[in-house]
């Protein structure tokens, strides 16, 4: 317990040590450089277009594993009506 809050409070002070260069590189502006109006745009149009389109796929694939379930559910209890597959004496 004592190494495990040794490491956290190093981890932590290391951090806080390097925030203020990681905050200075490249003048604040972050990876994709200096941002506009249309930039934000763009980004603000792409989640719109994206947030639907993965709830329509992950729908599309739920209905498609549902539909092998019941499948699968009505091929085990097809075996298991039928007396010669159950098997026994």
């Amino acid at each position: 317990m004592r190494r495990l809050l040794a490491t956290l409070t190093s981890s932590l002070l290391f951090l806080l040590v390097l925030a203020p260069a990681a905050l200075a590189e490249n003048d604040g502006r972050g990876f994709y450089g200096a941002t506009n109006d249309k930039v934000v745009t763009d980004a603000g149009f792409i989640l719109i277009v994206f947030f639907p389109t993965f709830v329509f796929a992950m729908s599309m694939l739920q209905r498609h594993l549902e539909k092998r379930k019941e499948t699968r559910k009505a091929a085990h209890k097809a075996l298991m009506g039928n007396a010669p597959w159950r098997g026994g004496w």
